[in-house]
């Protein structure tokens, strides 16, 4: 059952017993008085069924899993990219490829950084998704 249920069912059951269990004066015109029986009433009736009632977390929102590129994937490289030993910016520059470059992906991934193969050569190495376009995209 959703808290917000059990709150609504005690404020009812306070209204309720407020109702028939005190004097038609008190209700005339709103005063202290009324707002602490109701106050104190849906607050002592909503503990007491949220003790006794099952109450059902609201679920919460899981963001899906960002999934990294399909081994194999092409991308063109946006503006010339240095593509390095490891991932990190302090990592070691294997070379800088030069805007237009194509490349594919292997599948591995950390972050924002792809191990990627330059197309017809044997050079691999880490690069920066950031700079990475898909081959159908345009620039």
């Amino acid at each position: 059952m959703p808290p917000w249920l059990v709150w609504a069912g005690a404020l009812a059951t306070t209204l309720v017993l407020a109702a028939w269990c005190t004097p038609r004066a008190w209700w005339r015109r709103p005063n202290l008085r009324a707002l602490a029986v109701v106050a104190g009433g849906t607050l002592g009736f909503g503990l007491l069924f949220a003790s006794l009632l099952p109450v059902t977390p609201a679920p919460v929102p899981v963001a899906p899993a960002v999934a990294g590129p399909a081994a194999g994937a092409r991308y063109r490289v946006v503006d010339d990219l240095n593509l390095r030993a490891d991932h990190g910016v302090r990592a070691t520059r294997v070379r800088v490829l030069p805007a237009g470059t194509i490349v594919s992906t292997t599948g591995a991934t950390d972050g924002d950084w792809w191990r990627v193969r330059v197309e017809g050569s044997d050079v691999e190495g880490w690069a920066s998704s950031l700079w990475l376009r898909r081959t159908d995209e345009r620039h």
